[in-house]
């Protein structure tokens, strides 16, 4: 029994639900003063002032010869007095005289008694004037997050540090734990707000929608996932009513409407783990709770034949259109049935209509760009191009399961009893055909944080759902901490032989 935990476990599991650490550093860059001045809204607000947050700090500007200030930018001396807020420049025209003449170079003191006295040393030396200069912070300079660190862990997880806006413009008692991170599916913002701070969506999302330009969409989700067709209902709180999505993964693309399918981009680096495990030429691939397609058409692409079910007619329909987009038409058959029937039915349906052999091409633009290297090989060595297509390698047509994809983990270990006889109710005699049984890969939660008690949850699940112990290619993988006490796993097992022919 192998048990994979990600390198982020040994951390503090205080943060694990979002995926998000943070590393905060104080408002001030020396002794600058550049937090964003206290704005609270009202309860129920709609929206903020950003013409409000504006605040002027006065620091020191050394009026430097225009030939001499890169010596004074890169001087050793000057090194820790340069002033280097985000977004604010900190070589300026000389507002007094001609920019070929001298310049203004802002130093990060508003006092002289503040510089080093290397520092005071080198612009007497270099005839420097010390002049008083006010820089003008706004709206926007808060809204990069200017004065915080973080780390981003998640995939495709937008974690930023505690916004300066909100800390400014939300009520003191909510600014300890007010939003910090939001998943991004496109042009969305994807958030899930505690019920305190739900008189202050309106404000949080525009002030998400100010801060990402790539931003149009900002959602808050609403309960918990559609029991049967795995979707959330959501709200729009900043922003269009736009939910038509264009979403990037695995050099894949995929279009979905978010209102009406799940999608979780969370779980991108689960995607490409086991679509690694996926050899093309050893069978065929059953996604069981396939979705728009996220394990399906990255597996399609390397060449995998799969057979991909939800049913969700939207999951469906978008997984059809995705199929058509990423150009694998050929490796994808797409269902809609209910997943216990599929389960039942698959193997049948594989064994009288398989795949054809697996080639090495994945899509007809990788053939006819193979086809046309090939071709231009021959005409170089000044041999008589070919007109007919290149032979593929030859392979066995694919008409058995390697591999059943379960990503349902709200419930897929209770669909696990479908497995019984699924090899006897096929027509033929399917023992000679299996010499290896298929790998299923069951993802499920678990509310037993600590390693040992959460594999023997999961097991002594599994084992009572499929009637039958574990014996062979036994692993678990923690995928991710869902809450601070819920995790999701991925219990991947070969399929018993007495199971199956049951």
């Amino acid at each position: 029994m192998r048990l994979s935990l990600p390198p982020w476990r040994n951390l503090t599991r205080s943060c694990c639900s979002s995926g998000i650490f943070l590393c905060t550093m104080p408002h001030r860059h020396n002794n600058l003063d550049t937090s964003a001045p206290i704005l609270r809204c009202e309860e129920g607000a709609n929206s903020i002032d950003r013409d409000a947050f504006r605040k002027s700090i006065t620091v020191l500007a050394a009026k430097v010869p225009s030939a001499k200030t890169g010596s004074v930018l890169k001087a050793n001396a000057m090194k820790r007095m340069i002033m280097n807020l985000p977004k604010v420049r900190n070589v300026l025209p000389d507002p007094h005289g001609s920019e070929m003449q001298s310049r203004l170079v802002l130093l990060r003191v508003a006092d002289k008694d503040q510089l080093t006295p290397e520092a005071i040393e080198f612009l007497n030396a270099e005839g420097c004037e010390l002049l008083p200069h006010a820089v003008e912070l706004d709206y926007t300079y808060w809204t990069v997050g200017s004065s915080l660190s973080f780390w981003l862990v998640s995939d495709k997880t937008i974690c930023g540090p505690k916004d300066e806006i909100l800390q400014a413009a939300l009520p003191q008692e909510l600014c300890d734990e007010s939003p910090t991170g939001f998943t991004v599916i496109g042009h969305i913002a994807h958030l899930n707000l505690n019920a305190e701070y739900l008189p202050y969506k309106h404000v949080i999302g525009q002030v998400i929608l100010d801060k990402n330009t790539k931003v149009r969409t900002v959602i808050n989700k609403l309960g918990s996932i559609h029991s049967q067709f795995r979707f959330f209902d959501m709200e729009l709180i900043a922003g269009e009513p736009d939910y038509l999505v264009e979403h990037h993964e695995s050099d894949c693309r995929f279009t979905f409407d978010f209102s009406k399918v799940y999608w979780n981009s969370r779980l991108h680096t689960e995607h490409d783990r086991l679509v690694k495990l996926f050899v093309p030429t050893e069978g065929i691939i059953a996604d069981v709770f396939a979705g728009v397609g996220p394990f399906a058409i990255p597996a399609a692409k390397n060449g995998c034949a799969v057979m991909g079910n939800d049913l969700n007619p939207e999951c469906a329909r978008w997984l059809r259109q995705n199929v058509s987009d990423n150009q694998v038409t050929d490796n994808v058959r797409v269902f809609c049935e209910d997943g216990r029937e599929f389960i039942r039915t698959v193997v049948s349906k594989a064994f009288h209509e398989p795949f054809p052999p697996f080639t090495q091409w994945t899509t007809r633009k990788k053939q006819a760009k193979e086809e046309r290297r090939l071709r231009d090989q021959v005409v170089l060595r000044g041999e008589k191009a070919r007109s007919e297509p290149v032979p593929p390698a030859e392979h066995a047509p694919r008409n058995t399961i390697s591999h059943f994809v379960m990503n349902l983990p709200d419930s897929a270990i209770e669909f696990l009893n479908a497995f019984q006889g699924v090899l006897s109710d096929v027509s033929g005699d399917l023992r000679a055909v299996y010499h290896t049984m298929p790998m299923i890969h069951c993802h499920c939660f678990t509310r037993y944080l600590e390693p040992a008690e959460a594999e023997a949850d999961i097991i002594s699940r599994v084992v009572k759902s499929l009637g039958y112990v574990l014996e062979e290619d036994v692993s678990l993988h923690l995928v991710r901490s869902v809450a601070p006490n819920k995790d999701m796993y991925c219990i991947s097992f070969r399929l018993p032989r007495k199971v199956a022919f049951r």
